[in-house]
């Protein structure tokens, strides 16, 4: 992931939930979550192209077109911290839409569980979207985030890394889904410049 002081903030969702597309035999709420498991705890540069569809590197990268493609494939090469695992759960899939939720295990968002939208494309399913948090933990989030700093500091000080980490911590759901998922950079800016 690009290592900048606004984009840890939003992008190391990204990082532990690149969605990869499986073949084979099995129903698709098996595929579902085979793919999910297996794109918690794998970097890939292809999984931007390949496994996740344009509006997922978009909402997840805050670029749009081809250089929301290019982050996220410099974001997979350089490796990023990766979940141990991930459980699925509550997979609905409705023709070639689905969603489903997805717990991590290990990985800076080891205490969220997110909600997740797919999408098939070619008879493989994408990511299409983080649609929220579907059990959210602030003070956790917030604590990850803090040994994030402190392991990767970005140039910050101690004292702007852990004014960050505490407003984290200290967002409601809502204001986290605004912070993470809206593809817009504005809020994790606000959020920022306030601990400059």
């Amino acid at each position: 992931m690009n290592k900048r002081i606004l984009v840890p903030l939003a992008l190391l969702a990204a990082a532990a939930l690149t969605i990869a597309a499986c073949g084979g035999g099995g129903s698709d709420e098996d595929k579902i979550a085979e793919v999910i498991e297996k794109a918690a705890t794998t970097a890939d540069p292809t999984n931007c192209t390949e496994l996740q569809t344009q509006r997922f590197n978009e909402q997840n990268s805050q670029r749009q077109g081809e250089a929301a493609t290019k982050s996220c494939e410099e974001e997979e090469e350089g490796g990023e911290e990766q979940a141990e695992g991930a459980r699925v759960s509550n997979v609905s899939v409705n023709g070639e839409k689905a969603t489903a939720e997805v717990k991590f295990e290990g990985g800076s968002l080891g205490a969220q569980a997110l909600d997740v939208a797919l999408v098939q494309e070619d008879g493989n399913w994408k990511l299409d979207q983080v649609e929220g948090f579907a059990h959210y933990d602030g003070k956790a989030l917030g604590e990850a985030f803090e040994k994030e700093f402190e392991e990767n500091p970005e140039g910050l000080s101690r004292q702007q890394a852990t004014c960050i980490a505490e407003r984290v911590a200290g967002a409601s759901q809502s204001e986290a889904e605004e912070l993470f998922f809206s593809g817009s950079p504005e809020p994790i800016i606000k959020l920022a410049e306030g601990c400059a």
